[in-house]
C-alpha cells in the first residue's frame, strides 16, 4: 500500500467529527477509492460501499427518494454489510452520478447513527460549489497525485534521507553529494512516472517504463472519455484544449493562445472550456499578476493564464518516448524546462499554494511567484539546464524597489548554494516550499 499524506487528513476528520460526513475529491485515478477502503476497514467493523457509477439501480432508487426517511431506507436496501449503529460506515463512491445523495447528506448525518464517506472524480464539474454545501455537514479533503516526498516513500527511500534534505534546506547548506545525486535520480524518475498510483507502483516494482506508460495511457483515455460524457456540447473544444496542452506548455510563452484552439481569438467563447479542465482537476491554472506584490490575488489577471497538467507523468507520456529517453539520457538538445515547471507547479499546489506567474515587458517572465505566511512575495525560477545562474527577469525583479522583493529562489539541477538574495536549490526541494 502506498503511503499517502491524505490519510492523516482522514484521521483528523475521524477524531474531530460530529455531524460531518467526509467528502473526498480529486482527479480520477489519484487513489481516492483505494485509500478510503483501507481507512474504512481500519476504523469500522462494517463497511457498506455503494458505487453509483456501477450500480444503476442504486442510483435510480436513491436519486428518486422524496424525503430523508425514504432515502435512508433505500440506502439500507443496497447495504452489503451489517448495519450496526456506531460500527458501520457508508462509503458512497462516484457521488457525482447521484447528486441527490450529496444534497441530502445533512438529513442522514442528523440521525447520528452511522458515518458517511463520499467520493467522486468530477465534483468540480457536476457539483460545482458542493464542497461548501450543505454548510456544516461536509468536511472536504482534496487528493492529488503523489507529491515527490510520497514518491520517495513509494520507492523505498529511508525517511531519514528526507529529514537530512529538509535540514539542509532550512539551513541553506549543501547536501552530501551522494544524497543529492540519489534524490535527483528519483526526481528524474518522477518526471517519467508522475504521481498517479498505478503508474508509480508499476514503475517502482518493475523499473519497466512500458508498464508505467500503459497505466498512463489508460488514464489519458479515461480523461478523454470523461470529457465526452460530462462536457456535453462543449466536449469537442474541451478535448481539443486537452490535446493541445503538451504543445502549449512546451512553447517559450506557455500561455494559452485561444486562437490556436479553433482559429478564433475571442476569449469569452472558450473561457468556460478552459475552466472545465481545471474544475475536473485535469489541469492546473497559473494566473499572471500585474505586479509581484502582496497580496498576489489582488493583482491577478484572470484572462492571462497558463495550463499545466495535473500530473507531470501524464504530460511526459503525452510528449512521447523521445522525451522519456531524453530525461534518462540527459540529452542537451531537448528542452525539459516545461516538464520541470509542470512538476514544480504540481508540487506547489499539493502544498497549498495558489499558482501565479509574472510577466512584464520591462522585467521579463518569472515562472512562479509565491507568498509566504509572513506576507512576503518570493519569485521562483525553474531551470532544467546547466546555465541556471542566468536569470535576467529575476535580477530585474529583485532590483525594482517598488516590488519590495527580499529574496528569490532558483530551482535547478545543482546543489544548495546562496548568492546574495538568491537561493539556488535542487529542483526536488520544491517539496519544502
Amino acid at each position: 500500500m502506498l503511503k499517502r499524506k491524505a490519510l492523516a487528513q482522514f484521521e483528523t476528520w475521524f477524531q474531530t467529527r460530529t455531524k460531518q460526513a467526509l467528502l473526498v475529491t480529486g482527479a480520477r485515478q489519484v487513489g481516492k477509492t483505494f485509500l478510503i477502503r483501507e481507512f474504512a476497514k481500519s476504523h469500522w467493523k462494517h463497511v457498506v460501499e455503494i458505487n453509483f457509477l456501477e450500480n444503476t439501480d442504486a442510483r435510480i432508487a436513491i436519486g428518486s427518494a422524496t424525503n430523508s426517511a425514504e432515502l435512508f431506507m433505500r440506502l439500507t436496501v443496497f447495504a452489503n454489510a451489517p448495519l450496526v449503529p456506531g460500527k458501520t460506515v457508508f462509503f458512497l463512491d462516484e457521488i457525482q452520478e447521484c447528486k441527490e445523495a450529496v444534497t441530502a447528506i445533512k438529513f442522514l448525518m442528523e440521525r447520528e447513527d452511522f458515518d458517511y464517506i463520499l467520493s467522486g472524480s468530477m465534483l468540480g464539474v457536476e457539483l460545482k460549489g458542493i464542497a461548501s454545501a450543505p454548510v456544516g455537514f461536509l468536511s472536504t479533503v482534496k487528493m492529488y497525485p503523489l507529491d515527490f516526498e510520497e514518491y520517495c516513500w513509494a520507492n523505498g527511500l529511508d525517511e531519514n534521507v528526507i529529514d537530512v534534505a529538509r535540514c539542509a534546506f532550512e539551513k541553506k547548506q549543501p547536501l552530501d553529494e551522494f544524497v543529492h545525486k540519489r534524490l535527483l535520480s528519483l526526481f528524474h524518475r518522477y518526471l517519467i512516472s508522475g504521481g498517479m498510483p498505478d503508474a508509480v507502483s508499476s514503475f517502482a516494482e518493475s523499473d519497466d517504463i512500458a508498464r508505467a506508460r500503459t497505466a498512463q495511457e489508460a488514464i489519458v483515455t479515461q480523461y478523454r472519455w470523461d470529457i465526452s460524457k460530462y462536457a456535453d456540447n462543449r466536449a469537442r473544444v474541451v478535448r481539443r484544449i486537452f490535446d493541445l496542452m503538451p504543445t502549449e506548455i512546451s512553447q517559450q510563452d506557455k500561455r494559452f493562445v485561444v486562437r490556436d484552439v479553433e482559429g478564433d481569438s475571442h476569449f469569452d467563447r472558450y473561457d468556460n472550456d478552459f475552466m472545465w479542465l481545471t474544475d475536473a482537476n485535469v489541469a492546473l491554472p497559473t494566473y499572471n499578476v500585474r505586479e509581484p506584490r502582496y497580496p498576489l490575488a489582488v493583482n491577478l489577471e484572470s484572462a492571462k493564464f497558463k495550463l499545466f497538467s495535473s500530473d507531470v507523468g501524464l504530460l511526459t507520456y503525452q510528449c512521447g518516448m523521445d522525451v522519456v529517453r531524453g530525461i534518462l539520457g540527459d540529452r542537451p538538445d531537448i528542452n525539459f524546462g516545461a516538464i520541470y515547471e509542470n512538476a514544480v507547479a504540481q508540487e506547489l499546489v499539493a502544498h497549498g499554494h495558489s499558482l501565479y506567474y509574472f510577466k512584464a515587458r520591462n522585467v521579463g517572465e518569472l515562472d512562479f511567484v509565491i507568498q509566504t505566511s509572513e506576507g512576503r512575495v518570493v519569485p521562483v525560477e525553474v531551470k532544467s539546464g546547466k546555465g541556471y545562474k542566468r536569470h535576467s527577469a529575476l535580477t530585474h525583479a529583485l532590483s525594482t524597489p517598488n516590488y519590495g522583493i527580499e529574496e528569490a529562489i532558483v530551482l535547478c539541477e545543482g546543489n544548495i548554494e546562496v548568492s546574495d538574495q538568491i537561493s539556488y536549490l535542487p529542483v526536488y526541494l520544491a517539496m519544502f516550499l
